[in-house]
């Protein structure tokens, strides 16, 4: 990424709209120098933005003042995206290229967040031409900085697609179940029933119960064993295991708690347990207290 600096005149940072806050590279700002920044908050659509106000405020302090909110697969928001752009390169100085007519973007930021979704909504905005770049629902999609992608005619605009990098030290225990939950890191690094206890406890806490609803719990529960086993129970997800008893073996039915915490999971990232902001302690002034030693 380094290396292909000298052709950038701008960089996109793509982040989850529902960790605003949490879990973006503090190495990109250092290693990128000073190019001009846009933060495309991508995944609207998944977050609950009832404190988008506090958002703005917040990333404000931190510096960033251009930020776009985007939903790349229905292309929500995304025809700001260009006019920005242009408008950013056309305030900074572009050294030694001011003979070169041509723009150059490189999209960064951690793992699926949406990088190669975005490329691919622009092209379909301003080209009207399909995808350009493999899209997938799983971190590790886009594995080295790919050649120039044209997303623009006027003006005429590439941009460079770039693997995801997470920061070498994640802050902490919280920030980190946050970006698992957000799908930037594979889910069996961290463990599949985990997740899915931070989840309902995170669900519980700010009171989001379209869990209860969408499993027929009855009333919504604190205890993850209790709601994996009724999930696995409506889902038909259970397994036979052989018991040794003193009369020998005995098959007993079990419920499957990982595959009912799979299911879990992957029913919170298509927005099917209702919008969620992950960050809602941190605007809150609550941030995360427990440091990964």
């Amino acid at each position: 990424m380094q290396s292909s600096l000298k052709l950038v005149d701008c960089i996109i940072e793509v982040h989850d709209a529902r960790i605003p806050l949490s879990g973006r590279n503090p190495l990109f700002q250092e290693t990128l120098g000073l190019k001009p920044h846009l933060l495309v908050l991508n995944k609207m659509d998944l977050a609950d933005l009832t404190e988008q106000q506090k958002i703005m405020q917040h990333l404000e302090g931190e510096g960033l003042k251009n930020v776009i909110f985007t939903n790349c697969v229905k292309d929500e928001n995304v025809k700001q995206i260009i006019p920005m752009v242009t408008e950013l390169i056309g305030r900074s100085h572009r050294y030694h290229r001011r003979e070169n007519l041509e723009y150059c973007i490189m999209v960064i930021g951690v793992p699926n967040v949406g990088k190669s979704s975005l490329i691919n909504s622009l092209r379909r905005q301003h080209l009207r031409k399909g995808k350009a770049t493999r899209v997938g629902g799983e971190p590790g999609i886009t594995r080295a900085v790919m050649s120039k992608i044209q997303v623009s005619e006027r003006p005429l605009l590439f941009l460079l697609d770039t693997p995801g990098v997470l920061a070498p030290r994640i802050e902490s225990v919280e920030t980190g179940l946050k970006l698992a939950l957000c799908g930037t890191v594979l889910d069996h690094l961290v463990g599949e029933e985990t997740m899915a206890d931070y989840l309902l406890y995170t669900l519980n806490k700010h009171q989001r119960f379209g869990y209860v609803q969408h499993y027929g719990l009855g009333s919504a529960c604190d205890n993850i064993e209790r709601v994996l086993k009724s999930v696995a129970v409506k889902l038909g997800k259970t397994q036979k295991v052989k018991v040794l008893t003193g009369t020998g073996n005995v098959n007993v039915i079990q419920p499957n708690y990982p595959a009912a915490a799979r299911d879990f999971l992957q029913t919170f990232r298509r927005g099917l347990l209702g919008s969620v902001m992950l960050d809602l302690d941190i605007l809150r002034g609550h941030p995360p207290a427990e440091t990964v030693p």
